[in-house]
């Protein structure tokens, strides 16, 4: 499937057929092209739990308001991200040549070290990014998907047991639709949301 189809076609499924299992090959070649996803610097600062375990999709489950989907997907995927990634920056550019090295990895830490705004937008960017890239390669491969932020995100990562200095961004179900979206809700005009060269037209 190209990459126009997919876009066009990928749609937030929320039912999906509980028997089907996708193969451990399939998870990876997902995740691999995920890892491809653009981030600030390089610092890939995402991390993505995948959630297979039957007892911790259920507790994920009760933790989203007992949505259905969390459980009938093939998997879940917890997207969160390491806020203190700057702090490894040097790993990020171990194949740049030397001179572009010795350019970049010195502006990293000091741009984030003392901004826990910036870093928290910086996480959200970075996994808003990943998670198109899974949705769209979901898409690609036969599979639908669902992006959630309805959870409890204390409970989710008391379940996840997640690290300090991180933080869950979504949730992402994927899986083998059982019944299509519902026709798209309500698009809004092209000129309502595209401008160019500012918002001029406004004034």
């Amino acid at each position: 499937m190209d990459t126009i189809t997919a876009i066009k076609e990928r749609r937030s499924v929320k039912h999906y057929d509980n028997a089907h299992e996708m193969s451990e090959a399939e998870i990876n070649a997902l995740l691999e092209l995920a890892l491809l996803s653009p981030t600030s610097f390089n610092m890939q600062n995402w991390r993505f739990v995948v959630v297979t375990d039957p007892e911790k999709r259920a507790a994920i489950q009760a933790a989203a308001w007992n949505q259905a989907q969390v459980t009938e997907a093939s998997i879940t995927i917890l997207l969160c991200a390491k806020l203190n990634a700057h702090e490894d920056a040097g790993r990020y550019w171990v194949h740049a040549p030397q001179s572009v090295q010795d350019m970049l990895v010195p502006m990293i830490a000091p741009l984030y070290q003392n901004n826990a705004q910036l870093r928290r937008d910086e996480a959200m960017r970075s996994i808003g990014i990943a998670a198109q890239t899974l949705m769209l390669t979901a898409k690609s491969m036969g599979y639908d998907s669902c992006p959630m932020i309805g959870f409890d995100p204390e409970k989710v990562a008391e379940i996840i047991e997640l690290p300090e200095n991180h933080v869950i961004g979504m949730m992402l179900t994927v899986g083998k639709a059982l019944k299509g979206a519902n026709v798209r809700s309500g698009q809004l005009p092209y000129d309502e949301v595209v401008f160019r060269n500012g918002f001029s037209r406004y004034k």
